[in-house]
């Protein structure tokens, strides 16, 4: 009795944007997934016109398309199941995904360097400039790493009142059935019953002397 009560009290604690914390988490999943198709940095002379441009997905090799994919799968899988450890690795995704931004990208961000032969040759005073794939990536990253810590901290019980309410079903009578139509037996008894009546109500004739 002592856990089920404990469980209702988890349930009513629930505020409506910790309700909404399954869809934030997917939200930020898809912006992170959305980010490594654009392009994250070009690169030309400083002022001058970019000479060449890098993908995110090349520069990370998909990785984030993989945890993002990964947080969604862990974040179903916590609210429909109950499961904390799920949820756990709902928020491990989201801190990976922005130890990469960090390390690998935020670093590199403005910085000045030289080209590769594969962006038509070396160029001592290259400019790295972050592109739309580079910010989507930070918002989606980071999004993710507090959303997933949020949804970690919830117990089984609050994880599985995240998940919707199945709908009442109402019974309507239908409009084509026909009414009940009154039986036989209850006719008859009313004509019987009305006949005794009409007998009743006649004058008594007087007694002659």
């Amino acid at each position: 009795m002592a856990s089920r009560g404990t469980g209702e009290a988890d349930e009513a604690e629930l505020g409506r944007l910790t309700r909404l914390l399954p869809l934030a988490v997917i939200a930020a999943a898809v912006c992170l997934f959305a980010s490594e198709l654009m392009t994250i940095f070009d690169f030309g002379p400083v002022g001058g016109d970019a000479q060449c441009s890098q993908g995110a997905g090349d520069r990370h090799s998909n990785a984030q398309m993989v945890i993002a994919g990964f947080a969604v799968i862990s974040t179903l899988i916590a609210v429909g199941g109950r499961s904390r450890p799920a949820a756990i690795a709902t928020a491990a995704m989201g801190v990976l995904a922005l130890l990469i931004f960090l390390v690998s990208d935020l670093r590199v961000a403005g910085t000045t360097g030289q080209l590769s032969e594969a962006c038509g040759g070396f160029l001592l005073s290259a400019e790295t400039i972050p592109q739309g794939g580079f910010y989507l990536e930070l918002v989606g990253a980071l999004a993710l790493a507090v959303t997933g810590i949020a949804l970690a901290t919830l117990t089984p019980a609050q994880l599985g009142a995240l998940r919707p309410a199945p709908r009442a079903r109402t019974t309507e009578p239908r409009r084509d059935e026909p009414a009940e139509e009154p039986h036989q037996g209850d006719d008859q008894g009313a004509q019987e019953g009305g006949r005794l009546s009409r007998l009743t109500r006649r004058p008594r004739a007087r007694q002659r002397g």
